[in-house]
């Protein structure tokens, strides 16, 4: 089978595409025929050998996939053969990028009724990260105020719609070119990332969700009440401007749970993916590079196998 593998840490250049043997299924795992699976910023930190989770090279990059379950070890009853499929590999984040890959089968869970595996194969990581910022480390509640920065991003676009379907306030901000966007999604108000949004006389904001950090964070964190939560996957340390304030910050844990709530969304079509630009798997080289800045369309890159 075809396999995006690195034998050391680098940039995109470290990255081939090689003939490996298909792996088997053992305890409590499933063997997937891959449809489609996601890169994201995380693939690029374990490229470069700066993930905490990931093992040493040689090793398959990826960690989001869809596709069709091949083969189920021991141990494994919730699944079958023939059961379409999306879902998180492992809790190293590695071996989707591949004509066929292992899941730990309590990180996977039934494909949305309808949905197509390159839009399936864009959500896993993105919409939980968006769930548990917002609900399991936010605590959000109907009728509070949240402020999301990076509002257009791929975490960010899914915590408004979230947010906005929960009953909460929406403080979106982003760049002015996506403030449509973003009030499409459901955000109340929208701002641009590049003023400033609070003064520290207002103070209305129950929870901030952080995707961004940096002087945007610095620039928003005094709207946060006293008792407010900052939830940040960007980084633990406090902002420069309140460093009274630490962030909770989480690596999202992706399971059978948490994937078959956003999947009740998908199916009541109160959720809407954001599939960006499309590849083949012997393309990723190019999609690395567009996590690192070259053009691409907004949204979450996607290598269709």
């Amino acid at each position: 089978m075809k396999a995006a593998r690195i034998h050391k840490f680098g940039g995109p250049e470290v990255i081939t595409v090689e003939e490996v043997p298909v792996p088997v299924a053992g305890p409590g795992e499933v063997l997937v025929r891959v449809a489609a699976t996601g890169v994201g910023p995380w693939d690029a930190l374990i490229r470069e050998g700066k993930s905490k989770m990931s093992p040493l090279p040689p090793l398959t990059l990826g960690s989001d996939l869809s596709g069709v379950i091949e083969a189920v070890g021991p141990g494994v009853s919730e699944f079958k053969s023939g059961d379409e499929i999306y879902g998180l590999t492992n809790p190293q984040f590695c071996g989707a990028n591949a004509e066929y890959a292992l899941a730990f089968a309590n990180m996977i869970a039934l494909k949305p009724r309808g949905m197509a595996d390159i839009e399936a194969a864009s959500v896993p990581v993105v919409a939980v990260t968006a769930w548990q910022m917002l609900f399991d480390y936010g605590h959000a509640q109907r009728g509070q105020t949240v402020l999301i920065l990076g509002a257009a991003g791929n975490v960010g676009a899914y915590a408004v719609q979230l947010a906005a379907r929960a009953g909460l306030k929406v403080i979106a901000v982003a760049k002015e070119k996506e403030t449509d966007h973003v009030r499409s999604l459901g955000a109340n108000i929208t701002v641009t990332s590049q003023i400033g949004v609070f003064d520290d006389a207002d103070r209305s904001v129950d929870l901030l969700i952080d995707t961004v950090g940096g002087d945007t964070l610095d620039r928003s964190v005094r709207g946060l009440k006293s008792g407010g939560v900052l939830v940040s996957v960007v980084s633990s340390d406090s902002p420069r401007t309140h460093p009274d304030i630490q962030p909770v910050f989480f690596y999202v844990d992706v399971t059978t749970e948490r994937l078959n709530t956003i999947s009740k969304f998908f199916d009541s079509a109160e959720l809407q993916t954001s599939v960006g630009s499309v590849l083949p798997l012997e393309e990723i080289r190019t999609a690395h590079e567009m996590l690192a800045g070259a053009p691409h369309k907004r949204g979450k890159i996607v290598l269709k196998v």
